[in-house]
């Protein structure tokens, strides 16, 4: 059966409206009881969860005249998603974007952003505070070019804000719009969700419309890679302080003024480390057939390994408990990665059943 859906104005109406899906088969390959269920965000139009603060900051900064049509420069500090959001919403609204972007950062998506028009300035790998990073970097241009703007994801009140009231708002409907039934019980709730956090703005504004207008019980967990320095208490990040990670988009060297990390909005972090990431990434695109990026592979080890905990079995092992795991990017960004490469050309092909 065929729905009826309206013609689109443009690429802008088509950010965000992502479904929620159930992982059942890694769910009963885990022996959980409770709804595992995943936000894919890599079926946004410019395919990741990045498209939609792009779209906010930007239409927030034209209402407030700091962008201005057939003059301003957008000049952002991304590992990618965000500045493909921006070049995509700019592309359609007619400015021009000059992304900086740490060298570690995969190929792909400097090809996707030149290929919608933004110049891409690569930037060594330096301390979030260098004049040589990516923000340090963006920092100086701003100065530099005549009616440059920039946007700012780390500090943008809008980052945080558009997840409150649309990906979280998102996730509830999807919950309490499934009716429970006999074969799939469900609690009408949403009594976990976990995220991955890189400014935090996801999981932050994402918290806020669980917490505040849905379930106040709802338990929200963190992840953040071994190296990084988000998670709170700060005792958790002292294993491999200071150490690279490979998985692209989560974590960071500062705590963004956009993340709310303290146990009011985020109950509890999880730390994961590169390995365990890929690996359920290749589960989730073999097992469930969702072609998903690294960092989504951390949110679910990182979910599989909170639901083991004694906090997280109580979910767990309750029929019709609701967890929901967000998957930020697809696969797309990432296929001429060594870890991806290994595993799409030297794996074996699925057996018949």
């Amino acid at each position: 059966m065929v729905s009826s859906r309206r013609i689109l104005d443009n690429a802008l109406d088509a950010v965000g409206n992502t479904p929620l899906i159930r992982l059942d088969k890694i769910a009963a390959e885990e022996g959980l009881k409770c709804n595992l269920l995943g936000k894919l965000e890599c079926l946004s139009v410019g395919g990741s969860i990045k498209d939609r603060i792009a779209k906010a900051m930007v239409l927030a900064a034209e209402k407030e005249g700091r962008l201005i049509p057939g003059k301003s420069v957008v000049v952002e500090p991304t590992s990618g998603n965000t500045g493909i959001g921006l070049a995509m919403v700019c592309a359609v609204k007619g400015y021009s974007v000059i992304v900086t972007m740490p060298n570690e950062m995969s190929q792909e998506k400097e090809v996707l952003l030149r290929a919608l028009g933004a110049q891409v300035i690569r930037t060594p790998d330096a301390a979030w505070d260098s004049p040589n990073s990516d923000i340090g970097v963006a920092k100086r241009l701003l100065g530099e070019i005549p009616h440059a703007v920039m946007l700012d994801q780390f500090s943008n009140p809008n980052n945080p804000l558009i997840h409150e009231y649309t990906t979280g708002p998102e996730i509830i409907d999807a919950v309490i719009s499934t009716p429970s039934s006999p074969l799939k019980p469900s609690s009408m709730k949403v009594d976990a969700f976990i995220a991955g956090a890189g400014t935090g703005g996801t999981i932050t504004g994402i918290s806020r419309a669980l917490k505040k207008t849905h379930n106040s019980d709802c338990i929200v967990v963190g992840v953040d890679p071994f190296g990084s320095i988000l998670a709170f208490p700060d005792i958790l990040n002292a294993q491999d302080a200071g150490k690279p990670w490979g998985v692209e988009g989560i974590g960071h060297d500062f705590v963004p003024e956009v993340l709310a990390r303290e146990p009011d909005s985020v109950d509890v972090w999880q730390k994961t480390n590169d390995e365990e990431g890929f690996k359920a990434v290749q589960r989730l695109i073999r097992k469930e057939g969702l072609l998903v990026g690294g960092s989504s592979g951390s949110a679910l080890s990182a979910a599989l390994t909170w639901l083991k905990s004694e906090q997280g079995r109580k979910i767990a092992e309750t029929e019709g408990m609701n967890v929901v795991v967000m998957f930020p990017d697809g696969i797309r960004n990432y296929m001429s990665r060594e870890w991806f490469l290994n595993f799409g050309l030297l794996s074996q092909p699925s057996l018949l059943v």
